[in-house]
């Protein structure tokens, strides 16, 4: 299906109705398309100007062109009602529930993607706008808190257990931005002042690519962001690695 529409390969679980949504709507544009393409060229044949003498200002008689609209309409009806809303009803209000999912707080600003993972404790630790640092503490990680010492953070790079509910707490620091996961079919605004949850069902490993889709400054073109999709016991190995990495750090610092 993505090869045929020229998507990117689907790698969620809800990705295959977003395809067959995204496809119904191309059979109609394409069907409109013909049909009033065969229209335009046989009123350029019918109502040329040899034929038509005379302009006919009693307009069309007939009713065909009305039930057209009509069926035009009730297909529209049907994308919506049937699959659009259905979809969008899943995806916004049918979130799992955070301890059978990986939590992860996914903070934008010009022009990266800051990564915040809770930790072996699964609680994310305090932060706080006084604390901010773009340098050394882009998210303002209140490291006093003693469930923020064992947070991992990172930039532009975001991992993720295969086959497990995924929740990501999506917000921004200082313009909209828009989270874009191509291979996912996961694409939401992050607003400044709000937290939007996003959830997902990742179904295939690999890496693929974080997109800012919304115009966001002199430098969108590099906001740029990298997706790893990996087994459960490499993703437990990688948070792993962190961890030991953040306990370096706080040895050097003391």
């Amino acid at each position: 299906m993505e090869q045929f529409l020229g998507l990117p390969p689907l790698a969620s679980v809800h990705g295959a109705e977003i395809d067959n949504l995204i496809s119904l709507i191309h059979w109609l544009m394409l069907i409109l398309f013909v049909g009033w393409g065969i229209y335009f060229i046989y009123a350029l044949i019918r109502f040329r100007a040899p034929r038509q003498p005379k302009a006919d200002y009693g307009g069309v008689k007939g009713h065909f062109s009305s039930y057209i609209e009509v069926g035009v309409a009730i297909f529209e009806g049907v994308l919506l009602l049937g699959f659009a809303f259905p979809i969008w009803g899943m995806v916004k209000y049918e979130i799992p529930s955070e301890s059978e999912s990986t939590v992860v707080r996914v903070v934008s600003e010009q022009f990266v993607w800051n990564i915040h993972y809770p930790g072996a404790d699964g609680i994310f630790g305090r932060t706080s706008i006084d604390l901010v640092d773009s340098e050394t503490n882009p998210l303002g990680l209140d490291y006093d808190d003693p469930y923020a010492k064992d947070d991992i953070t990172t930039i532009n790079q975001l991992h993720l257990p295969v086959d497990k509910p995924v929740i990501i707490h999506l917000s921004a620091k200082d313009v909209i931005h828009s989270f874009f996961l191509p291979v996912m079919r996961v694409k939401q605004d992050a607003i400044p002042g709000m937290t939007i949850p996003v959830w997902f069902i990742p179904n295939r490993t690999g890496e693929s690519e974080i997109a800012c889709s919304q115009l966001c400054g002199l430098g969108h073109y590099r906001m740029r962001g990298f997706l790893t999709v990996e087994t459960q016991e490499e993703y437990d190995g990688w948070l792993a690695e962190q961890a030991a990495l953040l306990e370096d750090e706080e040895d050097g610092w003391w």
